[in-house]
């Protein structure tokens, strides 16, 4: 029993630390670090970020993968992708890195944090009518883990807060709107829009003149989902128009952003590096072996992927 890691070292900790964090929560696991895979009959498990599979050799008893990417329809849809179950590397009750974020967002662009700002930079003492809470609606697209707790902390904080997802689900925390035929109803009661979607044929460019015209005038977005859920395009046009306030971007295509796209200086638009959150090797390894945990058990993956929808 051998686990590859792909990449993982080269982006987050070093080598050593991979190795200090396994040993110290699964003992016993010998660890190798691409390109070094040694016997391949060894390997039964890769950990990787945006691994290339047309380079990887065929691994006869491999029996799962772990991505750290939280988007991987690149992965499920590669042609050579092996034919164990994929996981991702998420912790159970989401990423409090996510939580922070999304919160941080939402409570400046509820406290009009840009424009107090642009004021500061004329000299210009501004006092407005400020928006409590309770009347401030902010809808979640995606209802994951990742969303649940910023959802619940902005809820405990006065928002009205619901949220959209693809199907039907059983009753939950927050009111859920389902389905292509619920967008609109859900957006038009929607002041801050948080994107938290996979990107699938269906979510690409779901942010795009026909959704923003469905929004509240003066609405507000903040996308950390994938970067082709926002047609820019469109985007800049809702801002310049007043249809939307500001939008806030972490997740941007392509990435890194190039120097020449106009949302760099736009003044309503906050361009973020895709840095909502950052795991560290410890919260990754402990993912990696609560998942072996769950194999050796009879289990399944804790995050499994559906590799047929992308997610």
């Amino acid at each position: 029993m051998t686990l590859l890691v792909i990449n993982l070292d080269k982006i987050i900790g070093t080598a050593q630390a991979w190795r200090d964090a396994f040993k110290e929560r699964v003992p016993g696991l010998p660890i190798r670090f691409w390109p070094d895979v040694g016997e391949m009959k060894d390997i039964e498990y890769l950990a990787f970020m945006h691994p290339d599979f047309d380079a990887l050799p065929g691994f006869p008893n491999l029996k799962a993968m772990f991505s750290r990417a939280a988007g991987v329809e690149d992965i499920a849809a590669h042609p050579k992708l092996p034919k164990v179950p994929l996981g991702k590397l998420e912790p159970p009750g989401g990423d409090p890195m996510m939580t922070e974020y999304v919160v941080m967002h939402v409570l400046r662009f509820h406290r009009d944090m840009p424009a107090y700002q642009e004021a500061q930079a004329n000299r210009e003492w501004r006092r407005v009518p400020i928006l409590r809470p309770e009347q401030r609606r902010v809808g979640f697209l995606g209802f994951g883990m990742m969303a649940k707790a910023p959802a619940l902390v902005l809820q405990s904080l006065g928002f009205k807060v619901s949220a959209w997802v693809r199907s039907p689900r059983q009753a939950a925390d927050v009111p859920l709107f389902h389905g292509r035929d619920q967008l609109e109803p859900f957006l038009r009661q929607t002041d801050i829009a948080v994107c938290l979607l996979p990107l699938t044929a269906e979510t690409e460019g779901i942010f795009c003149a026909r959704t923003f015209a469905m929004m509240p005038r003066g609405a507000m977005l903040v996308n950390v989902g994938r970067g082709k859920h926002v047609v820019d395009k469109d985007l800049i046009a809702a801002l310049d128009s007043g249809q939307l306030s500001y939008a806030a971007l972490d997740a941007l295509w392509p990435e890194p952003l190039p120097p020449e796209s106009p949302l760099w200086r736009h003044p309503k638009v906050t361009v973020m590096p895709h840095v909502a959150r950052r795991p560290t090797v410890a919260q990754l390894v402990t993912e990696v072996a609560a998942n072996i945990r769950s194999l050796k058990a009879g289990g399944r993956l804790l995050q499994e992927v559906d590799v047929t929808r992308g997610y």
